[in-house]
This record gives C-alpha cells, structure tokens and sequence, in this order.
C-alpha cells in the first residue's frame, strides 16, 4: 500500500512508512545502564548455538507475537517521545508488537525520568540542542547522529523484564550481524556503574548490554506499566556523546569514546539501512509474517494528547 499521506502529530506532521523506509498508508523504568538486563555466556553473536539456544524458548515468547515494523520520518522531541507513548498505550490494548526505528529533526538532549535537569543543562538551547524528558528512566542520550528505536508490546504475567530485554537483544543482534557488525553482550566487572546523575548513557556499558570492542554500541531502557511495555534505544552511527559534558554546567569525567557504527564497518550506514536490517531481524527472530505499520487515527489522536507532557517545562524541568 502506497500513500503520501501525513498524520498529524501536535504541530508537525509524521508520515506513514512501510517496512522499507517507503511512505505509505510489572512497573518502574530501567536504567539506561541496565544492571537487570539479561545476560549469556557468549560474547559473539554467531547465530542460535549455545545458552542462546538454550535460552530461546523462554526468552522469545513475546518476540512469537504478531508484530508490525514502522518507520517514521524525523521529528522533535516532544513528538517522538509523544509517539513511542501512544504506541505504549496501544500495545495495552492489543496482541501485537511494534517496532519502530526514527530519526530526530534536530540535535536533541533526551533525558531519563529521575534524572536531575535544573542547574545542569540548562545551557543546551544556547548551544542549539533541544532537551526533553523520556518516559523511560536512566541517563542522558544526545541523539544526532545515531538511529532510535522504540519496542512496545503487551506484558504478560509470565513475561519478565530480563527476559522481553534479552529477547530485544537477540533481535538487535541479529540486525547488526546483517550490517555486519560482530557485536557482543557486555560481561559482568567490578566496576560499578554511576548513578543516573548528569553521565552520558554511553559513558560505561553494563552487563547485557550490546558492545563493540568492550565499548557500548547500543544504549537502552525499558518501561513497564499497565500490561504493557516500552523500551526504546540508541544505536551510534557516529559519537556525539562527549557533547554531553559541554552541554553540563557540572564537571563530568571525560570517558573513553563510545562504539559506533562508522567505526565498526568503515563507514556510515544509512537510516534506512538500519532499519531494513532490525525489520529483517524481526522476521527471522520473532514474526516471519511481520508486515509494516500504517499508523491510525486512533494512535494520531493518542500522541496528540500526550505531547503537551513533553513540552511542558514542569515535567522537562521537573527536577
């Protein structure tokens, strides 16, 4: 089905995509650093073999529902988080998993639910980056960059959080072998993690989360509320996530640079090519009959709601 219809979405307007990149018709957040994240033993991703193996017919259980792949042109802050929550909304009240890969309009400060704002980036309009609050918890992402993607799915009783955020992985995984990226899952250290202060998200990886050469490629979080789920990510293209210490009015520690998709392969991938990747992932992990995503009036109706949260001053700078 082909459509150059746009959809309306606050004051800016997302249009519909398939699969392809084509226009067309439990509670409490996780950590960006997700110390309950869901961890193997292997550190190559090689295919089904071994724990993942072992491991697939309890870890995939929500990736066996019905899926549907959406992809969205850039937009600001407010309207993409505003579209990841109506689309939280909707998985409440259907059987089906949505998983959506974007871009950001401009260079935008995304920060965690609980982490502190006020005193510390309060600067990053001056410097032309926008700043908005997710839904999720953990730290700051500046996305530029990078491609987003966004999973929501219902929640079961039997489902827990481990197990829906090493599904994810298998996918994520899965896609980055087909760009060919040999990506691996963080092991655990001694080393403790910072808390959700003003660090960038990319600053250490934690265990279970998805690495290149020891250095986090991927960074997310995962809501759970009301039956259903929310986990959203960042996969770099490029490193801009030192800009987070000059966009701070607090010192923090200069880290080592993260991974990125340029450094993995040699070069920049487009958005297009990440997505026909996580879109081929989901049909050969999870949903081999996953079609794309149209969007509707319903979900319209739904982010246009719930985008006055995310141009509100009182929750952006909430604390």
């Amino acid at each position: 089905m082909a459509s150059n219809e746009g959809v309306a979405v606050g004051q800016r307007a997302w249009r519909r995509t398939d699969g392809h990149g084509k226009k067309n018709a439990g509670r409490g957040p996780l950590r960006c650093a997700a110390d309950d994240s869901g961890r193997t033993d292997r550190r190559d991703w090689s295919g089904p073999s071994g724990n993942v193996a072992r491991g697939l017919g309890r870890v995939l259980a929500f990736a066996l529902m019905r899926w549907r792949l959406f992809m969205t042109e850039p937009l600001d802050g407010a309207d993409n988080m505003a579209l990841d929550e109506a689309l939280l909304a909707r998985a409440r009240d259907s059987d089906e998993c949505v998983l959506r890969v974007y871009a950001w309009a401009t260079p935008t400060l995304s920060l965690g639910r609980h982490q502190r704002a006020v005193g510390v980036f309060d600067r990053a309009a001056e410097r032309g980056v926008s700043v908005v609050r997710r839904l999720t918890g953990g730290r700051a992402v500046l996305h530029h960059r990078e491609v987003t993607y966004s999973v929501t799915a219902p929640a079961t009783r039997s489902d827990t959080l481990r197990a829906s955020y090493a599904s994810i992985n298998i996918i994520l995984l899965d896609a980055l072998q087909r760009l060919g990226v040999r990506a691996a899952l963080a092991q655990p250290t001694e080393k403790r993690l910072p808390p959700p202060g003003s660090a960038p998200c990319f600053e250490l990886p934690a265990p279970g989360e998805i690495v290149f050469g020891a250095r986090k490629l991927v960074g997310s979080a995962q809501l759970r509320d009301g039956g259903a789920f929310l986990q959203h990510g960042s996969i770099l293209i490029d490193d801009d996530q030192g800009r987070v210490a000059e966009l701070s009015a607090a010192p923090i520690p200069i880290s080592a640079p993260a991974a990125t998709l340029r450094e993995a392969l040699g070069r920049a991938p487009t958005l297009h090519e990440v997505a026909d990747a996580l879109f081929a992932a989901v049909r050969a992990r999870g949903d081999a009959r996953a079609q794309p995503f149209a969007g509707d009036e319903t979900l319209e109706r739904a982010a246009r709601v719930t985008r006055a949260r995310y141009v509100d001053d009182l929750w952006t700078w909430r604390r």
